[in-house]
């Protein structure tokens, strides 16, 4: 019904408008005495052959929700009924921002993928903190922090602790973004004496907590080798937790779509979905292999069907996450991969 009915419905609405539409829909029919038990029932896999025990803490399955659908923590609730074992709020700011100029978000239809140029749009940490203190359901929260647009990056340092002490009692886990194309130099960050120095600094603020929590970096697909030889180092070196591979990339190579509409969009922005599997299932691979399975992988980037995430796990990924493939198949498909893993058991 999703991709038969509702998608070719809502796929003629400007992709901005029909977001906010949606969260809108959703939370006015998750009112309703029962739905929440409907949604659990069609979509939630349980079974303990699915759990993952990373980093202290037991995800019931391996398949969460990556960051940027729920950037301001808005529907996190609802979301844990749809079979996710897990949702990454975010990226939060410590000061809300409007983002980057409209339009900034666009579908390539033939592609089964998004361009998005947003900008780290969002409430501020504080505002996603007073929702989060409303969580009615038992789901692990990450919280994806980043830094404003108007911070150098010499001072970035200060906004990541910001979020970082702002959302402490209120996420499970926590990932650095580093690696958004849409906002100005944020992925120099990368480089590894900022990098270094950045995670450095987040990993002795965690450990003067009475009870540290995990912390994660999240990186861009267009590195190269040389600087995910530098990632392994830097996460090696430093003990962090674990590695989100990947967020969106600013190649286009091996579109579909037409040249004339990529002309018309423009270069800036980055793109996920269907185009991005290939490359995210490499860098996943690299970074297991090369690091000797050191850290564990969380593997994002066009999965749009149970085998998609087959493949991020035969590549050595220890959880995956959805975002475009949710947006075009629906919460089908988080029950799809999880049914597809116990039958692969």
């Amino acid at each position: 019904m999703y991709k038969k009915i509702l998608l070719p419905l809502l796929f003629q609405i400007d992709p901005e408008k029909v977001h906010h539409l949606t969260f809108d829909l959703v939370r006015f029919f998750f009112k309703i005495p029962g739905i929440s038990l409907v949604f659990k029932l069609l979509y939630r896999v349980k079974d303990k052959r699915l759990e993952r025990k990373l980093f202290g803490i037991t995800f019931p399955n391996p398949v969460g929700l990556a960051a940027g659908f729920d950037k301001d923590a808005k529907l996190f609730n609802e979301l844990s009924c749809m079979g996710f074992g897990f949702v990454e709020i975010g990226t939060l700011t410590p000061k809300p921002q409007p983002g980057n100029d409209k339009p900034r978000l666009f579908r390539l239809r033939e592609d089964e993928a998004i361009i998005n140029r947003m900008g780290f749009n969002n409430e501020g940490v504080e505002a996603a903190v007073e929702r989060l203190k409303n969580r009615r359901e038992k789901v692990i929260i990450g919280g994806n922090i980043g830094k404003n647009k108007a911070t150098d990056n010499v001072d970035a340092v200060k906004d990541y602790k910001y979020g970082f002490n702002v959302l402490f009692d209120y996420v499970d886990y926590f990932v650095v973004n580093v690696s958004s194309p849409n906002t100005p130099d944020l992925r120099a960050l990368q480089d590894k004496k900022p990098l270094t120095e950045l995670l450095s600094s987040l990993k002795d603020l965690n450990l003067s907590k009475p009870a540290p929590k995990p912390i994660l970096l999240k990186i861009a697909p267009d590195l190269t080798t040389g600087d995910l030889d530098d990632i392994i180092s830097i996460i090696k070196e430093l003990k962090i937790d674990g590695v989100i591979a990947t967020n969106t990339t600013v190649s286009r190579s091996g579109l579909k779509t037409d040249q004339a509409v990529l002309d018309q969009i423009g270069k800036l922005g980055g793109l996920s979905g269907k185009p991005l599997h290939k490359r995210s299932v490499e860098v996943v691979e690299y970074l297991v292999q090369k690091s000797g399975n050191a850290f564990p992988v969380i593997a994002v980037g066009g999965i749009h069907s149970a085998e998609d995430a087959m493949d991020m796990f035969r590549a050595g990924a220890t959880l995956v996450q959805i975002y475009t493939g949710f947006i075009y198949e629906g919460p089908a498909l988080v029950s799809a991969i999880n049914k597809k893993l116990l039958k692969e058991k």
